[in-house]
């Protein structure tokens, strides 16, 4: 059990959590967000328990993993898996969970900020030394995780005390704001580097190009719900600003992307979990587009943001399918293995 797999709660949460900040005008949001959070939630508890024995059973490999450049990067995919999972909770869960819903998402909130505070501070340590390996975008996973939380902290804002609690909580979030963005600005320009020096990736990682888009979605979303979590006029300005520069640079990354997988198809890209790198992303350039289309009141940003929320409703399923499909055949590659064992020994 790798910690990549919890990309796959990303890619669902941020579905649910787009989903239920649409207008109340948007046909089926309620729904399909109440829908997808219940799937991200079975998705979490059944790989943190998968995670958990793997860790009690296969410690060595499990702590192989964390000490990996590779595999390292994607613990902060359990981070936001955690932090999505708790945002849905607080939104999409309302309606199911009550007055429970709330203090649930302050504990995944909780949960979810401390794992990514870690895997934050080990990465950072970790740029700091000489690169011994290939710089990949998925360095990007450890590093935005605080953001997530702040993002997703603004919407607890309103559920705290007037006064000083409030002003705290926003404190807190524009710190982690400005934690991910200074890292992930470190880690693309690395990464820009040896990528403009060596070329595009392999044809298997290239959905991990996908990554940064993540950052420029999740980026928008959170200074623009900061800023109307925050009920000052300067800060909205300060997210409309942001939003209104960083988003058209997230469409000419979009379409830059979508060329690039593309051509990737057409050269025989196959299944493997990085796949749900095409998903979270893609949900958080739509959270970025309605955040920013609610905060200037343009009915053509919204529908952006709903289009984009579309498209990924398509491109989940697809990736879902073929996950299925992959899960199905391991264990059939398995079911063979432990057979053709046993009939040994029975020999």
């Amino acid at each position: 059990m790798t910690p990549n797999w919890f990309a796959a709660v990303m890619g669902t949460g941020i579905l649910a959590v787009v989903a239920a900040a649409f207008p109340a005008g948007v046909p089926v949001a309620r729904t399909a967000s109440e829908v997808f959070w219940l799937i991200a939630v079975t998705l979490l508890v059944l790989l943190t328990t998968a995670m958990v024995r793997h860790w009690i059973r296969r410690r060595d490999d499990a702590l192989a993993d964390a000490r990996s450049h590779t595999m390292f990067p994607f613990y902060g995919a359990v981070s936001m898996a955690v932090l999505t999972v708790g945002a849905g909770t607080g939104s999409a869960g309302h309606a199911l969970l009550g007055d429970v819903a709330v203090p649930a998402s302050a504990t995944l909130w909780t949960i979810g900020t401390g794992i990514g505070l870690v895997t934050y501070a080990v990465m950072a340590r970790r740029l700091t030394r000489p690169h011994q390996v290939t710089p990949v975008p998925s360095w990007l996973m450890p590093v935005v995780p605080p953001m997530v939380s702040a993002a997703s902290g603004a919407a607890l804002v309103r559920h705290l005390p007037e006064g000083a609690p409030q002003i705290a909580m926003l404190v807190v979030c524009y710190s982690l704001f400005a934690l991910a963005l200074s890292a992930a600005l470190t880690v693309a320009v690395v990464v820009g580097r040896h990528l403009l020096g060596n070329g595009l990736p392999a044809t298997p990682l290239v959905p991990t190009l996908w990554i940064p888009l993540g950052v420029i979605g999740q980026s928008v979303a959170a200074i623009n719900l900061l800023g109307a979590a925050s009920g000052h006029a300067w800060l909205h300005s300060v997210g409309v600003a942001y939003g209104t520069t960083v988003g058209a640079l997230g469409v000419l990354a979009l379409a830059t992307v979508v060329t690039v997988t593309a051509r990737a198809f057409r050269r025989g890209l196959t299944f493997t979990p990085a796949w749900w790198s095409f998903t979270f992303p893609v949900g958080t350039c739509a959270l970025g587009a309605n955040s920013l289309g609610l905060a200037t009141d343009s009915v053509v940003i919204v529908g952006a943001g709903v289009t984009l929320w579309c498209a990924l409703v398509v491109i989940w399923g697809t990736v879902a399918v073929h996950t299925l499909r992959h899960a199905a055949g391991r264990l059939g590659e398995r079911g063979t293995r432990d057979g053709v064992l046993a009939y040994s020994v029975s020999r």
